[in-house]
């Protein structure tokens, strides 16, 4: 390595060890779980009848809402780019000697630094008054796509990535593969906050297989309307047999992950 990529590794690690920064990080995994907290409610409502959108922009103009809401989504958006800048660190900095492993982490961390970074600019936009439609805005997009040469397979492509990340996110769930995350006592405290995170991640992994599900089929029957994100997904589970149920089942799922992220704030290996 080049004395310049190790200066630049130095300045990165000494970021990274910021009290400033690993504040940032412990606050953005709690804007993270009350995220998800608001979209597991809305589910909720959505599962009994109600109407309202069961997404992240949904979850933001919730906070919206509330008296001094944009203080809030200011609040959150400046913890989440601090939990973006966190994992984008973790990302350059990380150590395997084995070089597929590493990259593997890499782009691990490059995605969680995009999604964290993404949802602080739509807190952001919902403070400064945008109103922002993810499902109209997917279809959109989908749509976009489908009409440039060789969209469909491009769009196809997206779909299965995201299916195979739900996969996984459920998965990590399953097997508790978040634990490497965090430093969880062993207490009932430890045990509860495990089961959270199983529930949680399992729940994540179904809603992000259906969105892929959507986008694939989307593809296939160039039809764009198909296409749908977390809100879209919950549509498709209600129009399902018991889909009420189903749709109730990740709403709960949601709220547990939420509650997880929370504990993960106090617990993660920062």
């Amino acid at each position: 390595m080049t004395q310049s990529g190790n200066d630049a590794k130095e300045l990165a690690r000494e970021a990274q060890t910021s009290s400033a920064l690993r504040g940032l990080a412990r606050a953005g995994y709690v804007a993270n779980g009350l995220v998800h907290l608001l979209i597991g409610a809305i589910v909720l409502v959505v599962a009994i009848g109600g109407d309202a959108e069961s997404d992240q922009a949904g979850a933001f103009k919730a906070v919206a809402a509330v008296p001094a809401g944009f203080i809030a989504l200011w609040a959150l958006a400046v913890a989440l780019w601090g939990l973006a800048a966190w994992q984008a660190l973790e990302g350059i900095l990380v150590r395997d000697r084995n070089m597929l492993k590493k990259w593997a982490q890499r782009i691990s961390h490059g995605g969680q630094t995009v999604i964290y970074a993404a949802l602080g600019v739509i807190s952001a936009a919902v403070a400064l008054g945008a109103r922002p439609d993810g499902e109209a805005t997917t279809e959109t997009w989908s749509g976009r796509l489908l009409a440039l040469p060789g969209g469909l397979f491009v769009l196809g492509a997206l779909g299965l990535g995201i299916g195979i990340g739900g996969v996984s996110f459920a998965i990590v769930g399953t097997r508790r593969g978040f634990e490497k995350y965090v430093d969880l006592p062993q207490t009932r405290l430890g045990t509860a906050v495990r089961a959270l995170g199983v529930i949680g991640y399992v729940a994540k992994g179904v809603a992000l297989t259906v969105v892929g599900v959507l986008l694939v089929t989307a593809a296939f029957t160039v039809e764009p309307t198909i296409a749908g994100g977390f809100d879209g997904a919950i549509q498709a589970l209600l129009a399902l047999p018991a889909g009420p149920a189903l749709a109730g089942i990740v709403g709960a799922g949601f709220v547990a992950y939420g509650v997880f992220c929370g504990f993960r704030a106090r617990f993660a290996r920062l």
